[in-house]
């Protein structure tokens, strides 16, 4: 049984371990570092994702790595590690970038409060204890924190191991989502990355989500990053099964899973078909801040020009079961016309592929029109 300690349950020293082994030398180093640069007086924890994933056996090749600081002024310890780092003054944190490029944050402890509905989150001054308690779901709440003498406690909020134990879903509080409605994609995406299941409380608070959505910024920040997932169909069937399907367009689902059939996923495929399923695709495209290559992407693939196979134009075709393309001119059509076998034919044929390269052609007529006026120049 987990101790429980000023709110949050202590485990038994192998799950601390076990964690600290899975961590990567350049984690494990950096942590040990901020350990001594803090002071005996402050408390230094990893919070959130890597620990979660971690006591899943989730290898990561770069795992988030989220270092909660109590007791120390963050900006002078992200000052004193010497790294390249970017100050946010509204959060008291800092994103720390290391020598492989990867990023990390160097969190102030923090309380929150919301003033309104799907409001940006008002930070104050807290403890290691207040910054778990305003995170999205228990399994995110695990944290190691390494103490002076380099021993290791695994905490977290109550029956947060039990539920990543059962790989299960909850709200930390009654509110959690009325406050934040984006936590409900959140979940989906965990969900899907990870297996994970909807406690019987997450279920209960989709309709608060739903009711603030449409305030809520993050939550469509949130849906675009679901498209940056290995397998977006899945997370967005999860939003489907919990009653939130209305965040997506009606047939978006059923299309983003043949996208997770594939073996190689795209965000930029995945993008350009929730766009090709929307009443108003351009509102779409800017409410979730994707830019202009999807929308071009599902134009192109809507055109009689012809793409290599596995081009993106080629993939999203298939994916949106679209009449194949025109067959290009080929070396007999060209000997039809009157030219002969050899050199002049290789010619016309390079000719003839450079230009669909430069994107001249949209039909079979398109290019016989442009031979004959090649040849008829002497080309």
């Amino acid at each position: 049984m987990p101790d429980v300690t000023s709110g949050l349950e202590q485990y038994t020293p192998d799950f601390a371990s076990s964690v600290w082994t899975a961590l990567p030398p350049v984690a494990r180093q950096l942590f040990s570092r901020l350990r001594e640069l803090s002071g005996s007086q402050a408390r230094v924890a990893l919070v959130g994702g890597a620990v979660r994933d971690a006591l899943l056996g989730v290898n990561s090749a770069s795992p988030d790595l989220d270092f909660v600081v109590w007791g120390q002024d963050v900006q002078a310890l992200a000052t004193a590690l010497g790294l390249p780092f970017v100050w946010h003054p509204v959060y008291g944190n800092a994103t720390l970038s290391l020598p492989e490029g990867s990023h990390v944050d160097l969190v102030s402890a923090r309380r929150e409060s919301y003033a309104a509905a799907g409001a940006p989150p008002q930070p104050l001054p807290g403890t290691l204890e207040d910054d778990l308690a305003r995170r999205d779901f228990s399994v995110n709440t695990l944290a190691l924190e390494l103490l002076p003498d380099e021993e290791k406690h695994l905490l977290g909020m109550p029956g947060a191991l039990d539920d990543l134990k059962h790989r299960t879903l909850r709200p930390l509080h009654a509110l959690s989502f009325h406050d934040d409605a984006s936590r409900l994609v959140r979940g989906a995406r965990l969900a899907a990355r990870l297996g994970l299941n909807a406690h019987p409380e997450l279920l209960a608070q989709v309709p608060a989500a739903l009711e603030v959505a449409e305030h809520t910024p993050r939550l469509y920040a949130e849906l675009k990053l679901m498209l940056y997932e290995a397998r977006p169909g899945s997370a967005a069937r999860f939003l489907t099964d919990w009653g939130a399907g209305t965040l997506l367009p009606e047939t978006a689902v059923a299309l983003l899973e043949r996208l997770d059939a594939q073996t190689d996923p795209d965000p930029l495929l995945a993008a350009a078909l929730l766009l090709s399923t929307a009443p108003e695709p351009d509102a779409l495209a800017t409410r979730l801040n994707l830019g202009e290559r999807p929308a071009a992407l599902l134009a192109r693939a809507h055109t009689d020009r012809p793409y290599p196979a596995h081009s993106p134009e080629y993939r999203l075709r298939e994916l949106l079961n679209l009449t194949p393309p025109y067959v290009p001119l080929q070396g007999r059509d060209l000997l039809s016309l009157g030219l002969s076998a050899g050199p002049e034919l290789g010619r016309v044929l390079a000719w003839l592929a450079e230009q669909r390269r430069n994107g001249r052609f949209a039909s079979r007529q398109d290019e016989l029109d442009a031979v004959r006026e090649h040849l008829g120049k002497g080309g």
